[in-house]
């Protein structure tokens, strides 16, 4: 192959001759330089791609954990208003449980306009995440105790017997002296008649457990309820028992019938209130069922167990 080489005036021309060999090696070195052109492409471009997949996937990284952030704060705000109510439900129900607010209340006021904000911190959170659980924990000690106060209190009040014993009776005699309806003398009558037909229910007016139940000279098939406290009722003349010695009862469960057995004139139901084996006024603790809201009985109880102004001997 011959290659003829001339300047731009034609001046001079120079004539170069080229064999197979020479023509195969100048290809060789042109492929070469193409080949090693391409390999520093790939190598910027495969450089400069990952770079800015890496800082896309930061940004993307970035803007999530602080939109999950901001969301976590607002829950957060949630949680601490919700604390707050449950502080001001324990103020109100500390005092039904003879706690002094005082110890519900414990934390101090927080309050006032939001003049800028910031996003919260990591750090900042996981504080305020420390302070909500250590209030929550506090709380919830407190909510317990007043808990089992309540608790304790409920069933002092289930043992006190305000329920009327005979739903719909009509009150015969009264607790005190009294002609006896069989000898024409004065008497002391132990308790309260109520006037009723035969097989009217009659109810427990407290929880307790049944001491005694068996037929007495006086009192015909009697039942007993002891419910505690040196405290017991006594139920008279029935004409069926249902219930036998050793028996929970329950407030207001069926415990027997009114009927006419024993030193009776007539169907009725004599009952009786004792405390520490001393008969009391049955209408103190039934008057005291009546006016108390919720038919509770506390006060009755308390009077009737100090044992100067309730107890009669």
């Amino acid at each position: 192959m011959q290659v003829i080489i001339t300047d731009a005036w034609l001046a001079r021309t120079k004539a170069i001759h080229l064999g197979g060999l020479q023509l195969v090696g100048i290809g060789l070195g042109i492929l070469v330089l193409v080949l090693v052109l391409a390999a520093g492409l790939a190598s910027t471009f495969a450089s400069w791609i990952p770079v800015t997949l890496v800082r896309e996937d930061l940004t993307q990284r970035d803007r999530y954990l602080r939109e999950n952030l901001d969301s976590m704060a607002r829950k957060v705000g949630e949680m601490q208003a919700r604390l707050m109510q449950l502080e001001t439900l324990g103020e109100r129900v500390s005092g039904l449980a003879g706690l002094p607010a005082a110890e519900i209340k414990n934390s101090p006021g927080r309050g006032g306009a939001l003049v800028s904000g910031k996003p919260l911190t990591i750090e900042e959170l996981q504080t305020t995440l420390d302070d909500l659980e250590r209030l929550t924990g506090q709380r919830t000690d407190l909510l317990t105790v007043v808990e089992s106060r309540l608790f304790d209190q409920k069933i002092k009040t289930m043992m006190v017997p305000t329920q009327q014993p005979l739903a719909g009776g009509t009150l015969g005699s009264s607790f005190g002296w009294r002609i006896d309806p069989f000898n024409g003398r004065s008497a002391l009558h132990t308790g309260l008649d109520f006037q009723a037909d035969p097989g009217t229910p009659i109810q427990a007016a407290a929880g307790g457990l049944v001491v005694t139940q068996e037929y007495h000279p006086a009192y015909g098939n009697m039942v007993e309820v002891d419910h505690g406290n040196d405290l017991v009722t006594r139920y008279a003349h029935a004409s069926r028992v249902f219930v036998k010695k050793g028996d929970l009862v329950k407030r207001g469960q069926k415990i027997a019938e009114v009927g006419t057995t024993g030193r009776s004139t007539g169907p009725h139901l004599h009952f009786e209130v004792m405390v520490q084996g001393v008969n009391q006024d049955p209408q103190k603790f039934l008057s005291a069922g009546r006016k108390i809201p919720g038919h509770t009985g506390g006060s009755a109880l308390a009077n009737a167990s100090i044992g100067t102004p309730g107890l009669r001997r």
